[in-house]
């Protein structure tokens, strides 16, 4: 038979005679000439006795499958049944807990990040203390003292600092910066990391509850909860501690608000009590808690616990409550540190509720402070809206943006750059105030409350913009009795744009010619090639009007409606442009008599026939037209010289004989 040491050897002292592993492999039963039934580890540490010592060896020992009962068998035919349990061994700083586990190893865990980190000290482990960046750890034979190796606030690493190599007996141990304190019933001792006891203190009662609140390094304060009711505060380099109250009975668990005003009391007779600090006048009262804890984050909101169940209370409003097994044990923003058996777990909780009671009181600056703790989406836009009712814009734009609504802060940027939104306006009355309330309503859709608000402040002008943008032209017209022509010309041209838009094309053209803009109507109409509509609006249009007439005139000719256009030319009177029709539609008949007519122009009628001739092959023609053009052209300077010497004669010289 052969085999492998996989562990360490080690000298027991006495005769072992039975050995049984018990819960899953964790540990290991022994029994032997030393007439105990030891308990150690499964590496061979000791961790303790099970029960008594016996009158004879212990010849056997059995654990009963998944439990915690162990039986032992002696000599002398004596069987003892014991069951063993195993007590918590833990401690906590803010998001920081530390616990035992296996009985030699301490688990260091983030409670927000839930990073965890392992320590093995290799004997059983008796107490443990965390604060900040120090961890101690309580062994048999000795306390060691480890610090975070990293100064970063999620660091989980760390390392020896230091050993006090001495057996140190005590009921409660607490860690600080620089110091380590024991508490033994009603004493109290202050030692540095050397061993060194440097101050000591002793109470009135046994000490039932103690916590750091903090300090700085050496001068920390601890706060005291005695058995009969008092509650002291100490200082480490003060030997002379502060009384802060007395309650009716011993205490359980207390804590301090994160600003130190309010200190949060658990009794024995399970009532939570909340006291001022600095008048010792009594807050308020609640009843069924055994633990408490205040929020870190928040000065007037605490936790506490009872009968599985969670209560949450915010300032002086109700308790909100919700199941909850276990007991509360630290709360930081919306994480919830709950303690059940013997695991410690971290749970969400939304803090809907306490934002809701804040609300309904308008204590809308109260209310992001909580929500920004940890609320829903849906609770956001509550606060934001709630806020917005309220006037509060700046609540009202953190909680917007939180929910990322851009429709709504781009309305509470316009607000914040009025001038109607300044602090003199705002305190002149309520005008304002409803100004910005109607306008809020339009924005949430609620167009007819707006509307009737904007009518009732004498802003009808406001509801008819409101319906004019959303294309509501038929209520729009409703707020038109009081404004002006130009109002309703401008509501016709909107309502025109948007049937253009829509493409209703002739709805359009209508419209912009009862709202007398010609140029977009006849635009509109030439471009649908409606021949019928552009000679009727060109018909009725003045002769003044010659931007339009013009107009109207380029789209017939360009579809081919040569006589209608010719019709608008001779309303305005242009010739030229009628003699320039002609040539274009090669209408040379009708083109020569206008030239006779107007000689002016023989030049826009001959010079393009002689070109159309000559691109028809009909060369010849072509130049007799230009020899003829040539031929009038050389009358007509003749003529204009002779004029100009018949003037010169009349001026009264006399020719020279």
């Amino acid at each position: 038979m052969g085999g492998k040491l996989v562990g360490k050897e080690r000298n027991l002292g006495f005769d072992p005679l039975c050995a049984t592993f018990f819960n899953k492999g964790e540990y290991l039963l022994l029994g032997g000439s030393n007439r105990l039934c030891t308990l150690m580890t499964k590496d061979g540490v000791k961790l303790g006795t099970v029960g008594d010592e016996q009158s004879s060896w212990v010849w056997s020992c059995a654990a009963r499958p998944d439990s915690s009962y162990v039986a032992v068998g002696c000599q002398d035919g004596t069987i003892a049944y014991y069951q063993l349990l195993f007590s918590t061994v833990h401690g906590l700083y803010k998001e920081r807990y530390a616990f035992r586990e296996n009985m030699t190893d301490v688990i260091i865990q983030h409670l927000l990040t839930d990073q965890k980190a392992r320590i093995k000290c290799r004997d059983l482990i008796k107490k443990i203390a965390i604060y900040k960046h120090r961890l101690a750890v309580q062994l048999p034979e000795r306390v060691v003292i480890y610090e975070l190796y990293s100064a970063e606030t999620t660091g989980m690493h760390y390392r020896v600092r230091e050993k006090i190599n001495q057996r140190l007996e005590c009921n409660l141990l607490v860690v600080c910066t620089n110091h380590l304190v024991l508490c033994q019933e009603r004493r109290l001792q202050c030692l540095t990391f050397n061993g060194i006891k440097e101050r000591e203190w002793v109470m009135e009662s046994a000490i039932r509850y103690i916590k750091v609140v903090g300090g700085p390094p050496g001068h920390e304060g601890l706060l005291l909860g005695l058995k009969n009711g008092q509650v002291w505060k100490i200082y480490l380099d003060n030997v002379f501690p502060v009384n802060l109250l007395k309650v009716d009975a011993a205490i359980r668990c207390l804590d301090l608000s994160p600003s130190s005003n309010k200190l949060a009391v658990v009794d024995e007779n399970n009532h939570c009590l909340v006291y001022d600090i600095h008048n010792k006048k009594l807050l308020f009262q609640e009843s069924n808690a055994n633990s408490v804890a205040w929020n870190s984050h928040c000065e007037d909101m605490l936790c506490f616990s009872g009968n599985n169940i969670l209560s949450i209370k915010a300032g002086n409003f109700p308790v909100h409550q919700q199941k909850l097994m276990g007991f509360v044990v630290g709360v930081c923003g919306s994480k919830i540190f709950c303690l059940h058996v013997s695991t410690m777990s971290s749970i969400e909780v939304p803090l809907s509720a306490p934002m809701y009671q804040y609300l309904e009181k308008n204590m809308f600056h109260d209310a992001y402070r909580v929500a920004c703790l940890g609320v829903t989406d849906g609770d956001w836009g509550s606060l934001a809206h709630a806020a917005l009712d309220g006037l509060e814009l700046e609540v009202a734009k953190k909680a917007f943006i939180r929910i990322k609504d851009l429709k709504y802060l781009e309305l509470i940027t316009d607000f914040q750059s009025l001038a109607i939104y300044s602090q003199d306006r705002q305190r002149k009355g309520e005008t304002e105030k409803d100004l910005l309330t109607a306008d809020i309503l339009a924005h949430r859709g609620k167009f007819k409350e707006a509307a009737r608000l904007y009518q009732k402040l004498g802003q009808e002008q406001r509801a008819l913009n409101m319906y004019t943008d959303l294309r509501m032209f038929d209520l729009a017209q409703e707020f038109l009795g009081s404004v002006d022509t130009a109002d309703r010309k401008a509501l016709i041209r909107k309502k025109a744009d948007w049937a253009h838009n829509i493409n209703e094309p002739r709805a359009a053209a209508e419209m912009y010619l009862s709202a007398g803009d010609t140029v977009k109507a006849i635009e509109i109409i030439g471009e649908n090639s409606w021949v019928d509509m552009l000679v009727d609006v060109g018909r009725r249009l003045d002769k003044a009007d010659r931007d339009g007439l013009t107009r109207v005139a380029r789209h017939l000719a360009r579809l081919g409606q040569p006589g209608y256009a010719t019709e608008m030319y001779r309303k305005l009177g242009d010739d030229r442009s009628i003699v320039l029709l002609y040539v274009e539609a090669r209408d040379w008949r009708e083109a020569f008599s206008l030239a006779d007519k107007h000689p002016e122009y023989r030049d826009l009628v001959y010079i393009p026939y002689a070109q159309w001739l000559a691109e028809n092959d009909k060369f010849v023609e072509a130049q007799k037209v230009q020899r003829r053009e040539r031929e009038q052209k050389q009358k007509q300077r003749s003529e204009k010289k002779k004029r100009g010497s018949g003037k010169r004669n009349s001026g009264g010289v006399a020719p020279v004989n």
